[in-house]
Parts: C-alpha cells; sequence; structure tokens
C-alpha cells in the first residue's frame, strides 16, 4: 500500500478521524510514517529502535477503540517497558535488556488506540538536558541539525518536529518535556505529580520529580492523550484528584481574566539571552493584548538553594539507579559499563550522607509552601523555558583534559575528594545555567507546560513556560488553546540541512 502524503496535515486526532470515515487506513499510516523515518532519521538519529513488524501485528489483531485509534505513535526509551522490545535506558550496559512486561503508562498508550512503532533516543538515564549517549549518539534539531533538540526527551521532540509521528512519548524530572518542546517549536506539558501513571514496578520516579507524558504538535492531542491515561494508579504512593472534566472540554472553554506573574531574571544568577528576554515580554503584550493581567514578580524562593536541592536528589538517584542496574542485570556494575559523567554522580551519590539527602528533600515541601502563596495572588507564573538556545552538538560534553580527569577519579574512586572540593557543583550551576527555571515545577509537583511562541532570529524555536498550582492542569490547557487560535504555530516546520553539512563539534 502507499502512504498517505497528506499525513503531516493533520495533528493525531486529525488523522484517527480520518480513519474512522474510512478516508485512510492504519496501514497507510503505518508505511508513510516508515518512510518517513527511514527518509530523515539519518539527518538527526531520533529513532533507535524500529518496530515496524509489531507494530503490522498490532494493526493485523486490530487496534483498541480508544481516541487515537490507527495513529502512529513512539516511545521514549526510558522506563518505558514494552514486553518483548528493548529496553536500554541510553546506558550500553542495558543494550540487551529486554523486560517481560509493560509498564503501566505504555499499556494506556496502546490502549488509546495508538500502534507504536519505535523508540527514541535519550541520554544515559536520561540524565542530561542534551540528547547525546554514547550508546546511541547525537539526536540533532531539525530545525538546524548543528543544535540540539535538548533532552532528556530530545529524540521524542526531534521526531515529532521532524514530522515522523504526530505525537511522542516523553518524560520530565527537570524539564525534559518542556525543553526538548521548547527548542523544537512543539507544546510539552508537564502533568502534576501523580496524574500519570508509574507503575507496575515504579511508586515515585526521583523522589516524584518526574512525570511522563507526550510531546505534540497541536494542544488538544496533549489534552486527549493525558485524557486518556490520567486515571487512578492503583498501588501508587499518593492519589492525585482527578480533573473536574475532561481536557478536551477544557481547551474549549475560555480562561477568563488571569492574573500571570513574570520574569526574565535567572534563578541562579547567571545570563538570559536577550531574544528570550525579548520573547517573554512580548508574551506578556500579548497576555495584555487577550484581556489578561500581567506584571512582573518572582516567588520568594532562593534559585540557588532550589538548585542544591535538586542536585541532592539527582547524585542520590543516580546511585540507587546503579545498585539497581547491578540487581537487574546479575553482574556487578564497573565504571567502564556507563558513562563517566554517570560514574562520577554514582561516587557522588555514595559519598554524600542519609541525613544531608533529607535535608535537601524536606526543603521541596518549603517550595511548595512558597508557590501556594505565591499562587493566591497569581493564578500562573510566566518565564522562559530556557535562558539561552539549544547547545550546538557535542558543546556541553567534556573536553579531553576533562574526560581525563573524570576518569582518573572515577577509576580510584574519588568521590569524596570531588564532593569536598565543590568542583562537581560548580560545573552543575554552570550546566544549568542554560535551563534553570524548569526544576522548580518538578520539586513542587506543579504542571507546568512550554508553549512554541517564539523563533529566534537565526530560526531557532524558543518557548514560553507556565507554571500552574498543583492540580490545575484545567487553565493551562484554556490558555494554550487561546494561544495556539491568537498565535497558532502548528503549520511552521522546519527544513531539515542535508547529512553533509552535519560535521561534530
Amino acid at each position: 500500500m502507499n502512504g498517505f502524503k497528506e499525513y503531516d496535515h493533520f495533528d493525531g486526532l486529525g488523522l484517527a478521524e480520518l480513519i474512522k470515515k474510512k478516508e485512510v487506513s492504519a496501514e497507510e499510516l503505518l508505511n508513510e510514517a516508515i518512510q518517513r523515518i527511514e527518509r530523515t532519521n539519518p539527518y538527526i538519529n531520533a529513532v533507535i529502535i524500529r518496530m515496524y513488524d509489531l507494530a503490522r501485528e498490532e494493526i493485523t489483531r486490530g487496534l483498541p477503540e480508544g481516541p487515537f485509534k490507527g495513529v502512529p505513535f513512539l516511545l521514549k526509551d526510558l522506563r518505558t517497558a514494552y514486553a518483548g522490545v528493548v529496553l536500554t535506558n541510553g546506558c550500553k550496559a542495558m543494550r540487551n535488556f529486554v523486560p517481560d512486561y509493560d509498564s503501566e503508562l505504555v499499556s494506556r498508550f496502546k490502549r488509546s488506540g495508538v500502534f507504536i512503532l519505535g523508540k527514541t533516543n535519550t541520554p544515559e538515564f536520561g540524565l542530561l538536558g542534551v540528547t547525546e549517549p554514547e550508546l546511541h549518539g547525537p539526536t540533532r534539531n531539525p530545525w538546524n541539525p548543528d543544535f540540539t533538540p535538548g533532552g532528556s526527551s530530545g529524540g521524542s521532540a526531534a521526531a515529532v518536529a521532524a514530522e515522523m509521528v504526530p505525537m511522542a512519548a516523553g518524560g520530565d524530572g527537570g524539564g525534559s518535556i518542556r525543553i526538548p518542546s521548547s527548542y523544537c517549536g512543539l507544546f510539552g506539558l508537564k502533568p502534576t505529580r501523580g496524574r500519570n501513571p508509574t507503575g507496575p514496578i515504579n511508586g515515585e520516579i526521583w523522589q516524584g520529580a518526574v512525570v511522563e507524558n507526550v510531546i505534540t504538535r497541536s494542544v488538544r492531542d496533549c489534552a486527549a492523550m493525558l485524557d486518556f491515561t490520567c486515571s487512578l494508579d492503583f498501588g501508587a504512593p499518593y492519589v492525585t484528584p482527578l480533573p473536574e472534566r475532561p481536557y478536551r472540554e477544557e481547551i474549549k472553554r475560555d480562561p477568563g481574566r488571569l492574573r500571570i506573574a513574570f520574569s526574565t531574571r535567572n534563578p541562579i544568577g547567571f545570563e538570559i539571552d536577550p531574544e528570550h528576554v525579548l520573547a517573554t515580554q512580548n508574551t506578556a503584550k500579548l497576555l495584555e493584548k487577550l484581556g489578561h493581567y500581567v506584571e512582573e514578580a518572582i516567588p520568594d524562593i532562593d534559585g540557588a538553594v532550589l538548585l542544591e536541592s535538586y542536585l541532592m536528589m539527582y547524585y542520590g538517584e543516580v546511585a540507587a539507579e546503579i545498585t539497581d542496574l547491578c540487581k537487574l542485570l546479575k553482574k556487578e556494575i564497573q565504571h567502564s559499563d556507563v558513562e563517566p559523567g554517570t560514574w562520577m554522580l554514582n561516587l557522588l551519590g555514595q559519598a554524600y550522607s542519609a541525613g544531608a539527602f533529607v535535608t535537601a528533600k524536606r526543603r521541596w515541601a518549603n517550595f511548595s509552601r512558597s508557590m501556594a502563596k505565591f499562587h493566591k495572588t497569581y493564578d500562573l507564573y510566566l518565564t522562559p523555558t530556557t535562558a539561552l538556545p539549544p547547545a550546538r552538538i557535542g558543546e556541553l560534553q567534556p573536553r579531553f583534559l576533562q574526560q581525563m580527569a573524570l576518569k582518573l577519579v572515577n577509576v580510584l574512586n574519588l568521590g569524596r575528594l570531588v564532593k569536598k572540593s565543590g568542583l562537581l557543583n560548580k560545573v552543575a550551576f554552570a550546566i544549568f545555567s542554560r535551563t534553570p527555571f524548569t526544576q522548580l515545577a518538578n520539586l513542587t509537583g506543579q504542571p507546568a507546560m512550554s508553549v512554541p511562541l517564539h523563533w529566534t532570529s537565526n530560526g531557532l524555536p524558543c518557548g514560553m513556560q507556565f507554571i500552574a498550582p498543583f492540580g490545575d492542569e484545567a487553565t493551562l490547557f484554556r490558555l494554550a488553546a487561546q494561544f495556539e487560535k491568537e498565535k497558532p504555530w502548528f503549520d511552521k516546520r522546519p527544513e531539515l540541512i542535508e547529512p553533509i553539512n552535519i560535521v561534530d563539534c
């Protein structure tokens, strides 16, 4: 069968409607998606595991009667267990690991009617804001392949931006849905903590900082999928109240006159790109034009203390990840089994005390209290999604001497010495200076979205972040739909550069 050449004119719900009307078949959509992946993936390296035969089998057996019946879909290759398909988590030690179960969210994606035809690239264990794992190589931004699409859901964002699929799975533990959405000109929403399931193996991921969802081109696709996936997750450590009404209804409702605070100040004191400042100021003006009340204000939170708390969780979770990996693979994990940076984080996680970890975790509640107080005055908090444009491919990788120093520290097990020096914290602050706005919502558990409202002078997307009170995705969806109507982005398309022009840094 031939494909469906008008494929990229529709979002996921649009394609599902065509199938319902029998104007196109799931087989035709599969063929078109495969052609697009095979044609485009050599340029950007977004899809690293192909599941074409499994997708054909799903279609032949008959897809569930969900809202996205017959729509192509990609999974992020991180925690999304699909029985019988390799799950690498971007780690070379896991290149041959095959789970024998579906994660609960994957089961719900399947029941929504999508067919899954592959998995997308991610940094090792989702640890970085760029997608350049040693195992699979770097993923490139379809808007300009010299640049990163961000991370950790960089493969999914690149695949959607390149129009391989209308939407793909993502996860967000520090901005990993919002950052790639911003860099790739897409809509990305991190739901409230506990909104989507983590079972059947995990209770909470990264102390509750991680929430999984999708990256989409349209607001309604995100709303419809979240409607389908957000039911109760039995056995979860806590229960997030269900929404008052379906999110697909919310996007049809007027948001009313919202009180919105905005800031263009980097919370950890580094610079912000002037175009990102201008984009935020222009967004504030657009909000005023739409009838909202807008003023410059910031919550009473020390950004440096927040990042220190985030980093403590980061170190501890990586150490726990390595311990769990030993049990999973039934072997002792060595420094050579993972990337040098990952092993260094593992050593730091082992070097800090349980008391230090708990002290840092207790601050999360303080941040939540501060934000709850802030939201008594303001419905939403607006910032740039990122402080700087996407980095060039390889720009944030350690250079030769740094790599040698990392290997020496790892071989000699000098984690306590590195901890005492404070050097890695300084390096981490410099790296997170590019993306200092997103971690707040992860630690407080609030929903937050990145909306593609600006493109820079060199043609790269620049998203705007909105944070809402705990549990209030509804307001985000209403405002996003208003933006989508006022300043549509669906038809903005990248022009991919030929592979011959791509040069690694």
